[in-house]
């Protein structure tokens, strides 16, 4: 599966009023971010999270969120940067309910 090639500039500022919504540098507020990038807009990949949600270790604050009981899965895939290098990735999904 290949991703877009670029994240989208309304996807890029959904991410960042995210971001803007819960400031911080700590766990705590990098994980509340995943969370509701999660449930507000269906996946996040782990270049988003550490791009545009300033997430420093997005797959730490996944585990987080399962450890707390929500249940998010990870599939792989292909993405390209802008400099044109393509990239497996991470996505991350968010299934309703708790574990």
């Amino acid at each position: 599966m290949t991703a877009p090639q670029h994240t989208p500039a309304d996807r890029i500022a959904a991410l960042h009023a995210i971001r803007d919504r819960n400031p911080g540098l700590v766990a705590a507020a990098q994980r509340t971010r995943l969370l509701e990038a999660l449930q507000t807009l269906g996946y996040v990949t782990t270049f988003e999270g550490s791009r545009f949600l300033d997430c420093y270790d997005v797959r730490a604050r996944k585990m987080e969120l399962v450890n707390a009981g929500h249940r998010v899965i990870m599939n792989w895939i292909v993405t390209e940067t802008e400099a044109g290098v393509r990239h497996r990735i991470g996505q991350y999904t968010l299934v309703k309910g708790k574990a």
